[in-house]
């Protein structure tokens, strides 16, 4: 009656790692997607925040960059009407050819390398996982893109 019974059980780690996402090695096993951890309200205001900076921020840089290049545009049609530069538009025409056919035989292929690909499918099933937040994030973008 007083035998101790000293048999452990053998835990596999490469088996037990394989099972795990990366980020709960690092942080803790509660730190799953979003959906595991706040409820839809958390989620769809969290996602609402942070679409509405990134579009108010990308509206307000895709209109600097606008800006530059057109007025760029614009300064080079004058510098060229004037006579301070000379453009070759011939040769123009031929890079923008050249840069056409190279843009038709990349996307004729259509093949994406295997790292890109799986970086894509991480991101759908981050997005298939977290559609609350994903959708907040959407409207929210949309609302900084219009503000």
């Amino acid at each position: 009656a007083g035998v101790k019974d000293d048999t452990f059980k053998v835990l596999d780690l490469a088996e037990y790692t394989k099972n795990r996402p990366w980020w709960r090695k690092v942080f803790a096993p509660s730190s799953g997607s979003s959906a595991e951890k706040y409820n839809v309200a958390t989620q769809l205001l969290i996602g609402g925040v942070t679409g509405w900076c990134t579009g108010f921020i990308f509206q307000k840089v895709g209109k600097l960059a606008a800006t530059a290049v057109g007025g760029g545009f614009f300064l080079l049609q004058i510098a060229n009407h004037t006579g301070y530069i000379k453009v070759d538009w011939k040769l123009v025409e031929r890079d923008v050819n050249k840069a056409k056919q190279q843009l038709k035989f990349h996307s004729s292929g259509n093949k994406m390398s295997p790292e890109v690909k799986s970086k894509v499918d991480e991101v759908i099933i981050f997005l298939k996982k977290n559609v609350i937040l994903t959708g907040g994030f959407a409207g929210g973008f949309l609302l900084g893109m219009a503000s």
